[in-house]
């Protein structure tokens, strides 16, 4: 056989190149931080979800990473020290199971607060009793007032004094008047006074703290209210607020705010 025969039945017989989109595959399968190295990673689903409903809020402990609480919409607060992969509820013995937020002590991780009340306009919401405070991990509750706020949206704690703990209270969906507001504490929750004060329509749905200065305080009131055939959700009682000695006084923020 003839050097050039040989040559043209190589040719023939020789696989023919790969296409644009084998050899982009190829490529990826040589680098192990492709897309298509995590092509099989899903997001999952790790509960509690089946029995209630809308997760709200989650408080992870920062000296036990594995550890976090998980408020409800519908039940209760539940407790996790395997980063998940199971899961003990922790307030069914407890006076509400709908939860707006549950938070951590900075200075003290068994020290936790829930406000009760999922803080949301719709038709099904549940309404809470107040704030509860566990000075276990979740063992043991006790009710420290507040109880006819109804909707709470946000607690935040002095990271210099635990027992000043800041309260955003949105008040009653249905109705007006009830604990409604920026309410305070100065005594671990043994009393409380009212920091910030709107209307009787309108209360705090959140409250942060500046992490440089703790006296700087903003907060967001919502004028809202629930009706069978309608409901006001943001009127002109709607704002921004701030104070800078630790809510003792409040300044309306505007120019540029709707």
């Amino acid at each position: 056989m003839s050097i050039r025969l040989t040559a043209a039945l190589a040719f023939l017989l020789a696989a023919p190149p790969p296409s644009p989109a084998q050899a982009k595959a190829a490529e990826e399968k040589k680098d192990p931080l492709s897309a298509a190295t995590f092509a099989g990673l899903e997001l999952r689903g790790i509960g509690p979800a089946l029995t209630s409903g809308r997760i709200i809020d989650l408080a992870v402990d920062p000296t036990r990473p594995s550890t976090w609480f998980v408020a409800t919409a519908g039940g209760g607060v539940w407790k996790t020290t395997t980063a998940g992969t199971t899961w003990t509820p922790v307030f069914d013995a407890e006076g509400s199971y709908s939860i707006g937020c549950v938070t951590l002590d900075p200075n003290d991780p068994l020290v936790v607060w829930v406000g009760s009340g999922e803080n949301n306009s719709q038709r099904s919401v549940s309404y809470g009793d107040g704030v509860y405070k566990s000075v276990d991990g979740g063992a043991t509750w006790l009710n420290v007032g507040l109880k006819s706020s109804e909707h709470i949206g946000r607690i935040v704690i002095d990271p210099r004094d635990t027992n000043v703990v800041y309260v955003a209270a949105q008040g009653p969906l249905w109705n007006a008047g009830g604990d409604r507001g920026l309410y305070k504490t100065t005594d671990g929750g043994k009393t409380w006074i009212q920091s910030l004060k709107i209307s009787e329509n309108t209360g705090v749905s959140d409250v942060w703290m500046d992490p440089r200065n703790p006296d700087v305080l903003y907060a967001t009131s919502y004028q809202r209210q629930r009706r069978v055939w309608t409901v006001v959700a943001g009127g002109p009682e709607s704002a921004v607020y701030k104070s800078r000695d630790g809510g003792a006084s409040w300044q309306k923020l505007e120019g540029g705010l709707p």
